[in-house]
């Protein structure tokens, strides 16, 4: 899709640019417990105050449902964002109306306002076109830094860009143009690889896939669902056995789109789910009847192996197996590892988020490595799925 981003934004002294950014940030005490999503939207913040432009900040904070709520005020992160931008941030207690306009009025060029939560209105998840213009009152500029809100269509993502002239920040073009590179325009062979627990959460995901990656390795809970439908008996592990006619269809288009698909070769059992449990790598054949799967065995990781020195691209959803608690986080490890390695070596264009991916990836101490780590979650998900985001739509130019 063609956008337009801030390299095509001249003179902006003096224009109200409203910013959509993500500060929707885990809190504790009253005080931001992990400023990675304020970190992502600075240098958009920072770069637009540089060209003397008033900054105003739009972003949710919970699920308030159009009401109040005290304890979902953005106030004590407009002070995070201060801290790590390493300018004052003036806070407004409305998004709307005369505070908000008030607020506005002040600004000299280069400020930086952050309003409060849109969800206070419940005009916000509606999308209601009243709303959307309260809210474009007070800019001249719109600009989205917020992928991880683009799969909503809500006033501050969709409405608005309705109304103003509309860019896209340097998160969201980032977002956009790694995403483009994996699976809109990629270098081939494609990998992808997606694990997680179950195949319920990830039909729509696994079906598009198919039709657009050369090889698709599948891990996690949701890969016993597919050795079951295959007629493996996998014990006691996670397994939806009532979707096996769903696994059984997926492996047919993959079959017929000519997408390979890896299944694991051996697995790590154990009888409890426990860090440090008693556990065995046993062949697919011999899964004990009172075992669980919680891994895949050293077999399945050379293989994972082999498949991402194969591939030019991967797009990474979903750990391999119970990564949470050792051992069995040493498939999850050892994969994120070797394709973090062939990225940093220039082999590799490496996509990865959604869900516990950044945990996985984090923990695996990979993350920093790979081409693009996106933290969007459900949007991230659902462009995986084929699906049309909204506030991205909005963009195009």
């Amino acid at each position: 899709m063609a956008f337009k981003t801030l390299d095509d934004l001249t003179d902006l002294a003096g224009k109200r640019v409203l910013v959509r950014v993500d500060l929707n940030v885990p809190m504790d005490g009253g005080k931001v417990s992990d400023t990675t999503r304020i970190e992502r939207v600075l240098p958009t913040i920072r770069e637009l105050s540089d060209k003397k432009a008033k900054v105003i900040l739009l972003a949710h904070f919970g699920r308030p449902k159009g009401a109040r709520v005290a304890d979902m005020s953005l106030g004590p992160v407009a002070l995070a964002v201060a801290g790590l931008l390493g300018r004052p941030v003036v806070f407004a207690d409305d998004c709307i109306g005369q505070a908000a306009k008030d607020a506005v009025d002040v600004m000299v060029d280069g400020d930086v306002l952050l309003l409060e939560n849109t969800r206070f209105h419940a005009g916000e998840e509606k999308n209601d076109p009243d709303f959307a213009k309260a809210l474009a009152a007070n800019g001249d500029i719109y600009v989205n830094d917020a992928f991880s809100a683009a799969h909503r269509a809500h006033g501050s993502t969709e409405g608005i860009a309705r109304l103003l002239p509309a860019y896209a920040g340097r998160t969201m073009q980032a977002e956009l143009e790694a995403l483009g590179s994996a699976l809109g325009n990629p270098v081939r062979p494609v990998l992808a690889v997606v694990g997680g627990a179950k195949v319920s959460s990830k039909i729509d995901l696994l079906e598009n896939l198919v039709a657009k990656v050369d090889m698709l390795v599948i891990g996690g809970g949701m890969a016993n669902t597919f050795l079951a439908a295959q007629g493996t008996d996998v014990g006691k592990s996670l397994c939806e056995h009532d979707l096996a006619e769903t696994a059984k269809r997926i492996m047919t288009a993959a079959d017929k789109a000519g997408c390979e698909i890896v299944l694991p070769a051996d697995a790590v059992v154990a009888r409890e789910f426990k860090a440090g449990a008693d556990n065995e790598t046993v062949s697919l054949d011999a899964i004990p009847a009172d075992g669980m799967i919680l891994d895949v065995g050293a077999a399945s990781i050379e293989t994972v192996k082999t498949k991402i020195d194969a591939a030019k691209t991967l797009v990474w959803n979903g750990p391999l197996g119970a990564f949470e608690i050792a051992p069995f986080d040493t498939a999850t490890v050892a994969a994120a590892k070797h394709a973090a390695a062939n990225t940093k070596a220039g082999k590799l264009n490496s996509v990865a988020g959604g869900g516990d991916t950044v945990a996985a990836l984090n923990h695996a101490g990979a993350a920093d490595d790979f081409s693009y780590v996106s933290t969007a979650g459900g949007a991230f998900l659902e462009w995986l799925e084929g699906k049309e985001l909204p506030g991205v739509k909005a963009l195009e130019a």
